[in-house]
């Protein structure tokens, strides 16, 4: 049950936003192999001076920069990850996003960290069903 947040220039259309989260959902749906459903996410515009990144750090030349922040279940391998970041990068680049404006940030914790409503922790519950 990832969340996901985007954050985005308010200079990139409106129209290209759902496109934008619709990609980082397939990639997470294709790399991660996470349910079609399990879709939580969130999307935030805001004014380009009001967003600093380094157009130039670690030798990638960015330009408008599309941050994903995900939050997510600890456990998966290395590779995963690295081609979660590839699948993120390839799918918004077929919505006209730069691959090297694209910044992710995955936050990992524990099945005892999430409600996913009624006050209950159903991760939780799921998980000592399973042992």
């Amino acid at each position: 049950m990832p969340l996901v947040r985007i954050t985005l220039s308010s200079d990139r259309p409106a129209e290209q936003r759902p496109q934008i989260a619709a990609a980082v959902h397939r990639a997470l749906v294709d790399a991660v192999g996470i349910p079609e459903k399990d879709r939580f996410q969130i999307v935030q515009a805001l004014p380009a001076e009001q967003m600093f990144f380094d157009h130039e750090y670690l030798g990638v030349d960015r330009r408008d920069v599309v941050c994903v922040e995900i939050t997510l279940r600890r456990g998966r391998p290395e590779e995963t990850k690295r081609a979660l970041y590839r699948r993120i990068a390839e799918e918004a680049g077929k919505v006209g996003v730069r691959s090297e404006d694209v910044l992710v940030v995955l936050t990992e914790n524990g099945s005892a960290d999430w409600s996913a409503g009624r006050g209950e922790a159903q991760l939780l519950d799921l998980e000592q069903q399973m042992s």
